[in-house]
Formats: structure tokens, sequence, C-alpha cells
């Protein structure tokens, strides 16, 4: 049964033809994706206002595609109304085990939900962070690291807090729609050479319609952090509205949802630099769902996705990488 708050988006997914799913068989990780609840507060606006367990196992079931498992993305989803700020976080992480307690009874499918988890955790707070990562750990053995932002000029107290994450095997999520960001994250990673460095959604805002100005300050970002051999990009969230700003694609900006062909030639490039300058053992695609669901649906985006990987000209090896074994490595996952 659809929850009313999601009609208006189910409606426009409903209005794609759907396509024929390519190579159903390839096992994939999807290895970035949110759940949660926001009937009671949606500041940022998304359309699919819960997303679940049912939901997302609904999402993939119907898509046809062969995904074995998931990552959930931090998204600041049931943080705990009491205790320590710094502690409210652990709430997230307690929420997605049991949701992948429900995943792995079997009820919801095949798939296995959230056998990789990664929350937050403030590394302003330097060595009084390590009881935070602690806390995630005791919560989920399936807790896998952070996401959070960092300071410009990564003092000695956050340098302090970053590298515990290294101490308890941790990796590192970022992003930002800045993607000028991304030479300061280079020097993180460079600082910081055996912690795993991850880069969400290509790096930043990706706008279809941009100039070559910005298209080639964007190049210079990324050639600065793939530069750093501990580093490994995410390969999607370029399906997505950004603030104000809503790319061609979307749902208010569209009658019906664009086929994967035509969303192959908007943003193959994009998608086609950024795996060029990582490699295939340091890419991986991901579904960022269910805030891309704005604009393309799980069938839909997995096509794209496996056209990519077509037009790129990759060998089985190389998509066994992008599709499933890059996430693993990243995520210390059992391969499929």
């Amino acid at each position: 049964m659809t929850i009313l708050e999601n009609q208006d988006i189910e409606n426009w997914i409903s209005k794609e033809a759907p396509e024929q799913v390519l190579e159903p068989d390839l096992a994939i990780i999807d290895p970035h994706h949110h759940l949660w609840d926001l009937r009671q507060n949606n500041s940022m606006g998304f359309r699919q206002e819960v997303y679940l367990c049912e939901e997302i196992s609904r999402d993939i079931k119907e898509s046809g595609h062969n995904i074995v498992q998931t990552v959930f993305a931090q998204c600041g989803a049931f943080y705990r109304a009491d205790g320590p700020d710094e502690m409210r976080c652990i709430g997230e992480t307690e929420f997605v085990n049991g949701v992948a307690a429900m995943s792995r009874s079997g009820l919801y499918g095949p798939t296995r939900l959230c056998t990789g988890i990664f929350s937050t955790a403030d590394l302003r707070l330097g060595d009084k962070a390590e009881g935070v990562l602690e806390a995630h750990l005791q919560a989920s053995s399936n807790f896998r690291g952070i996401r959070s932002a960092f300071p410009a000029d990564l003092n000695d107290t956050f340098q302090t807090g970053f590298s515990l994450l290294e101490k308890y095997s941790l990796s590192y999520d970022n992003w930002s729609p800045d993607f000028t960001r991304l030479p300061r994250l280079a020097d993180l990673a460079n600082q910081n050479e055996g912690i795993t460095v991850i880069v969400n959604h290509l790096g930043g805002k990706i706008d279809p319609d941009a100039n070559e100005e910005e298209i080639s300050a964007w190049r210079s970002a990324i050639d600065a952090v793939a530069a750093c051999s501990n580093t490994v990009m995410k390969l999607g969230g370029a399906q997505m509205r950004v603030g104000e700003w809503e790319p061609p694609y979307h749902m208010h900006q569209t009658e019906s949802p664009w086929d994967s062909d035509a969303l192959l030639k908007a943003l193959l490039p994009r998608y086609q630099y950024a795996f060029e300058k990582f490699g295939p053992d340091r890419c991986m695609f991901e579904s960022n769902f269910p805030v891309d669901k704005d604009c393309v649906s799980y069938r839909t985006l997995w096509n794209l996705f496996k056209k990519m990987a077509d037009r790129l000209g990759l060998s089985d090896s190389e998509k066994q990488s992008v599709f499933s074994g890059t996430a693993a490595k990243a995520y210390r996952l059992e391969a499929p």
C-alpha cells in the first residue's frame, strides 16, 4: 500500500515505460542508499518522504536487477532524542542495524540490506570522538565508517579525531555540492594514507548544462583527489537536485521520467572522466536512493550504469569491480 506522502513520486515514476532489464544476473552491491521517515520534518524537501525496509525492498524487487547487498549512507535518520549531543547519532546505527536484521530474515526478499553502515561522528572532538566511534561499533557489527564535513584548515584537533578511523579500520565518506573542496580532501587523504577516503556523487553538483569553465574546474578538482592512492569514487548522485537547483530530468521539470538512453547522452562525459581518472578498482556505481528517485527509477538507473559500462568497454572483471568488488573492498563486505 502506497503511503500518502509518497504518492506524488510514485505516480510520476509510474509514467515511465519500463525498460527491459539488462544483464539481470550481474551481481550488484549498492554502496549508497538512505532510509528515513521525513513526515515530521522534511526540511530538505525530498519527494520520497518515507523510505524504510519495505520501500527499498520493493524498489529492488521490481527493478529486476540482481542487488545482492547494500550499504546504508548517513542521512541523520532516527537520532536519539536524549543524551549527550555527540552521542545522539548512535541512534541512526541502532535503527539501521534493525533493518539489517529484518532483511536477513529473508521476509523482504533475497537482497541483504545494510550489510555495511556508515553514519557520522564529530571528529572535531579530537580524541573524545573515540567514544562515539566505539558506540557505533557496539551498536552494529555492520558499522563500517562515517561521513562528515571537514574543516578548511585541517587543524590538529580534527586530525586527531580523523586518525581514529585508521585505529578502528573505518572508512571516511565525504560529499559537498562544492567540488572546489576536493583538493583539500586530497590533502587530508595524503596525510592519512591508511584510511580509505570515499568521494561521494562524482565529487559535487553535476549540471548537465554547465559551461566549459565549470567543467574544466571540476576536472581539475577530480584530478587532485584521484591522485591519492587511498581515495575511491562513487559513480552516481548526478541524478539528483541540489538545494533549489533541479536538473532537467527532475520530476518537477519533466512530465515523465527520462529513459536510460537520454540520461546516458546527458551524463556519460562526467562519469567517463571520473572513471578514467580513478580506474575500475577505485570506482563503484551507487544508487543514492531515494534522493535520485526524484529523477529516475531504480530499474532505469541500473540500466543506465550497465550501458555506461558497455560504452566504456569494460571487461567482465572490470564490471565485477565497479558493480560489486570495489564496494566490497572499501566497506569490508563479503564479495559476491
